[in-house]
């Protein structure tokens, strides 16, 4: 065990033997021996000792060799720093049982690398001891980058395919029958006419037919259509079963768990899968890295359908699955698209006929409205505000309702139909059988906490050791991490409130800087500027906060301590999704159902601070405004957030950690160095995958601008369709070209986020109702023509919407100054349904405004229940299993059971025939034969040995 520094191990060749280590793999994938494949790579990055002192020694000679050569003391033994009188004790000792060696002390820096080297050293025999075969670069410089390469054999991969229960095809072969009819005829139609859309990727020759898949089993390795051991595994399945020996494989050093533990401590910098070589250029043959960028990962082919089976292959089913949604979900912006399209056009056309922002804009109506604010500003006519009324009309018109009851509706069939493709895929990608595992490894810092924990609780005695090796976090130890969620959380959905406020006294503070220009542009153009400038700060904050809260989210999740990775990413979406969720849409809830609703009156209003009273809506109302609000907030996030930076920062971190990595290491002449840099060193250049969390999240926030608020934009699902367009060529090459080969993970489903989705469909109903009801004039409109007007049309409308003010009695110091029509006005107008000043109950709400308020209300109801209705009603009518996939599987199932007797059947009369046959031969000349053929279904595992009995039987392979 203590020569294993300066053996071979699996090739691995120490500084002292240089000829094998120039000869690296032609291909970057294989072992130097070029047959062997590299199924993973540890990456680390050493520092050997600057010096070394004997007791006495006056110059420091570079240290190179076996760890037996010297007995190294201050914490090499990874047992931490001794007292140093104990050392020096130890130190004797030593050298007392050993004669002929040296004691080294060694610098705190030194010392914990010496530890991170033994760390590794016991990792990696932990590795060879658990059937995996590796290679290491020599250590030639002082200090520098190396990486470990790791491959599993056929006894590993088949031992450990068996045990996560892999489907693997069999050797048998079923027909998948296809739905007949019209629906056949239809889709061969389709298929034809979108067949300059398909990629240009390999297709199964025969698309009826379908390999039976059976989970992993060497007692019936016969069933398998195995043709090559090397080739039978892809690369994404060794890839997969490595990360699973790795994650736990224990480094007995540290009393810990796995890769993910020796990462957290620095032992190792990074454990990737290889990409499937270069994506560019034509001098290689063609991989399927190659092939997903030439038909998936470049902008050139945006027009094609996703090749979401060699995603799937080559990336696993959790990101087949994403690319999957993101593809549905995209495809169905395009009939959303078309009628905001149709929408928005019904109010271009119908504009001219609009007959109250034709009263509006008629300058013969006199409708002298009451000043804006106290002092400075003067009465003024309605019709000046013509252009703002003439646009609010291109969304607040009755298609607006059609399009909201449309959208809810486009919502539930999406959400159908993705249920119904996700079985698809299941059925076709062999998940339909999956099961989450019995039990996750832990995260490195849930063991961290538990070690500590138990540390802690050293010094009280237990009388039975089973129930400390079952010890784990309770509710109480989580308590100050739920405490600090719970205060931080509302902390920053308070921080989100005030910036929201802050805005608020920007436009009341600005609109009434402005009032005192006396640039009459700039004050007829107060509304606009206020209101774009707003919008504007509104997206900054909303882009800065957002960072800020990912980082809290990860962090607060982190000190919650969860035991599991799917706990972890759990808990960590819901934080991150109420955090975004709030900061993308607290500016844009405030426009639709808060502003202009406390303004009071003329002559009573609400002031903010001394001498600013509350911002009210323009004339048309606050529809046109909250159409701006939500379409540069949407657009700008998509533009900044989920393209530039999603580009830049990338490139921004490579570049760092390439700077970084060239400062921190020498400049020195690596004789073994190849010239032509390995597929491992490319990778490891690349941005180290970090999870789908981000891509799903600015693609749920998007769902929710199209979804949440579509009655007062229509153009969203136009705007989100472009977006994503981009995105998803975006993500594609962000995975191909620019992030590391991530671990293949089986799924089912997409997980927590649909249920995220399926929410914000249900809150969209009723936001939407209300967006109609209150802060649309639909409701008023529909009254008026309804119940109030003589000839059943909207003349008279507008005057209808307008209370009458007695200007005498506006408070002292409020009027306006200077205003040459002071003299002429006696009476004032505002927007509001109160009672005129010469009505008993003056300026108290009237009739009106409550059959109005009335009819608001039965509208929310009317609406909301119509909707879902509606909605339940398509969820029944569509299945989620389709009808061809759930006859499939019950055929599958009976395929397979017919396919296991048949084969055991087989199986059974060959044994008897050799049974018979045995008996008629002699038994001592035919005994060895018996034996084979009574075993010939078994597989010959892989027994357990000695270290070098490893080494050498690799070295055979």
């Amino acid at each position: 065990m203590e020569s294993f520094s300066s053996s071979i191990i699996n090739n691995y060749l120490d500084g002292t033997q240089q000829g094998a280590a120039d000869k690296a793999s032609p291909s970057g994938m294989h072992f130097r021996d070029s047959k062997r494949k590299v199924d993973y790579v540890l990456a680390y990055h050493y520092r050997k000792h600057l010096s070394r002192h004997p007791p006495g020694a006056g110059s420091p000679e570079p240290t190179h060799g076996s760890a037996s050569s010297a007995l190294v003391l201050n914490g090499a033994s990874g047992k931490g720093h001794k007292e140093p009188t104990q050392r020096q004790d130890g130190g004797q000792r030593a050298l007392q049982e050993h004669p002929g060696a040296e004691v080294i002390e060694l610098s705190p820096l030194d010392a914990l690398e010496e530890k991170k080297r033994l760390q590794r050293e016991e990792y990696e025999r932990s590795l060879v001891e658990a059937g995996l075969e590796i290679e290491k670069d020599p250590e030639n410089k002082s200090q520098g980058l190396s990486f470990v390469r790791i491959h599993a054999p056929w006894q590993v991969l088949s031992r450990e395919a068996e045990l996560l229960k892999i489907k693997m095809p069999t050797k048998k072969m079923y027909e998948i029958t296809e739905e007949g009819g019209i629906l056949k005829t239809l889709n061969e139609i389709w298929c034809k006419l979108t067949e300059p859309l398909q990629p240009q990727v390999p297709q199964q020759q025969n698309t009826n037919m379908k390999n039976l898949s059976y989970p992993f089993s060497r007692e019936k390795i016969y069933l398998y259509n195995i043709k090559d051991k090397d080739t039978f595994f892809d690369n994404a399945t060794r890839s997969r079963i490595v990360r699973e020996i790795l994650k736990r494989t224990s480094a007995k050093a540290r009393n810990s768990m796995g890769i993910g533990t020796l990462i957290a401590n620095n032992v190792y910098d990074a454990a990737y899968p290889l990409h499937d070589g270069e994506y560019e250029g034509q001098k290689d043959d063609m991989n399927e890295r190659k092939l997903l960028y030439r038909e998936w990962a470049r902008y050139g082919v945006f027009y094609k359908f996703q090749p979401i089976d060699l995603i799937r292959k080559y990336f696993g089913e959790k990101i087949g699955l994403y690319f999957a949604w993101l593809g549905l979900y995209t495809e169905f912006l395009i009939p959303s698209s078309v009628v905001g399209i149709i929408v928005f056009l019904y109010g271009c056309i119908t504009i001219e006929s609009d007959i109250p922002s034709k009263e509006m804009c008629d300058q013969r109506n006199a409708f002298t409205m009451c000043p804006l604010c106290d002092k400075f500003c003067d009465y003024w006519n309605l019709s000046s505000a013509c252009a703002t009324a003439r646009a609010s009309h291109l969304f607040d018109n009755p298609a607006t309702v059609f399009f909201s009851i449309f959208m809810a509706l486009w919502a539930t069939m999406f959400l159908e139909q993705w249920k119904r493709l996700q079985m698809r895929l299941g059925y076709f990608w062999d998940l339909t059988g999956l099961e989450e595992e019995e039990e996750e490894h832990p995260r490195p810092e849930y063991e961290t906490k538990l070690l500590q924990k138990k540390l802690k609780n050293k010094n009280v005695t237990t009388e039975n050791s089973n129930e400390d090796e079952k010890e784990k976090l309770t509710w109480s130890d989580r308590i100050p991490g739920y405490a600090a969620n719970f205060g931080l959380i509302l902390f920053m959905i308070m921080l989100t409130f005030s910036a929201v406020f802050g805005v608020i006294v920007y436009r009341i503070t600005t609109a009434a800087a402005l009032s005192f220009s006396t640039n009459e542009t700039t004050k007829s153009n107060v509304r606009v500027t206020v209101t774009a400038t707003a919008v504007i700060i509104n997206l900054v904050v909303i882009l800065i906060l957002d960072e800020i809260y990912g980082a809290v989210a990860k962090w607060l999740t982190e000190i919650e301590v969860p035991k599991t990775e799917k706990t972890f990413e759990e808990r960590l979406i819901l934080k991150a999704f109420l955090l975004k969720f709030v900061n993308s849409y607290a500016p844009i809830f405030y426009v639709a159902f808060f502003k202009g609703r406390f303004v009071g009156r003329p002559g009573h209003y609400v002031y903010v601070f001394d001498g600013y009273r509350m911002e009210e809506c323009a004339p048309g109302g606050c529809l046109m405004e909250l159409c701006i609000q939500l379409s540069i907030i949407m657009l700008g996030k998509q533009l900044i957030q989920n393209n530039l930076f999603e580009i830049g920062i990338p490139k921004l971190k490579k570049l760092f950690r390439k700077l970084k990595d060239e400062r921190a290491e020498p400049k020195e002449m690596d004789t073994n160095q190849s010239k032509v840099p390995q597929q491992w060193d490319l990778d490891y250049s690349l941005e180290p995958f970090t999870g789908l969390t981000p891509e799903y999240m600015e693609m749920i926030i998007q769902f929710g601008f199209v979804t949440l608020f579509v009655a007062s934009f229509p153009l969203a699902p136009l705007f989100a369709l472009l977006n994503n367009i981009i995105e998803v060529r975006l993500d594609a090459k962000k995975f191909v070209t620019e992030l590391r080969r991530p671990d293949t993970v089986r799924a089912k489903d997409i997980g927590i986020w649909y249920n995220i989705l399926s929410g914000i469909g249900k809150l969209s109903v009723i936001i939407n109702a209300f967006v109609i009801a209150v802060t649309s004039d639909f409701i008023p409109r529909l009254m008026y023509q309804y119940a109030y007007s003589q000839n059943g049309t909207m003349h008279g409308f507008i005057n209808h919407t307008l209370s009458y003010f007695n200007v005498s009695h506006l408070k002292a110091g409020t009027q306006p100054e200077n205003s040459p029509f002071a003299q002429d006005v006696l009476f004032c107008r505002f927007k509001d349904y109160r009672e005129p000043p010469w009505s008993q109950n003056q300026y108290e709400f009237s009739k009106q405004y409550w059959a109005v308020l009335s009819a608001r209300l039965a509208f929310v109801i009317l609406f909301q229940n119509l909707v879902m209705f509606l909605s339940v009603l398509v969820d029944w009518m569509i299945p989620d299993i389709p009808k061809d996939i759930s006859e499939q599987m019950k055929k599958e199932k009976t395929v397979l059971v017919d396919f296991f007797l048949k084969e055991e059947h087989e199986k059974l009369k060959l044994i008897e025939s050799f049974i018979s046959r045995d008996k008629e031969k002699d038994k001592n000349g035919t005994k060895g034969e018996r034996i084979r053929a009574a075993s010939f279904s078994q597989f010959n595992r892989s027994q357990k040995g000695s270290f070098a009995s490893f080494s050498s039987k690799h070295t055979e392979v």
